[in-house]
């Protein structure tokens, strides 16, 4: 029986920034050159001030767990043999929310307030997954 393999990004001519930088080991978001609010995920208009010029900031990679959720049912083969696991929302140092696989958390060790940071899993073609962890400080 072959092993499922990990859904894939693809990246796009707006997204394709964020997967350079993720490849790179350096995590980064959309920057609104008009009222310099940061944003997660890409996309082409600034939601506060409506501008459609930004930049690419490098983030610190550093935050917290905001919500969790504990999953019972695998939403692609690939992560059938590993249920239960830990989906959580981060939130960074910066202020943004991102969503993110706990794989080192099982259900009865996570919780909100848990301090985390980023690492990339890289993938054999080129890409590389943001994927936050208990942050070193937490793990002693």
């Amino acid at each position: 029986m072959t092993t499922p393999t990990r859904p894939r990004p693809k990246p796009t001519p707006l997204t394709e920034p964020f997967w350079r930088a993720a490849a790179e080991g350096r995590l980064v978001a959309q920057r609104c050159r008009g009222c310099n609010t940061l944003r997660h995920y890409p996309r082409p208009m600034c939601p506060e001030c409506h501008d459609m010029r930004w930049d690419w900031s490098e983030l610190s990679g550093r935050g917290e767990i905001h919500s969790y959720v504990v999953t019972h049912r695998a939403f692609h083969p690939f992560w059938a043999d590993r249920i239960p696991y830990v989906v959580a929302t981060i939130e960074l140092e910066e202020g943004l929310r991102m969503v993110s696989e706990m794989p080192e958390l099982t259900p009865d060790e996570v919780a909100i307030g848990l301090p985390v940071e980023v690492r990339f899993e890289p993938l054999d073609d080129g890409i590389a997954l943001p994927v936050f962890r208990l942050s070193k400080s937490r793990r002693g």
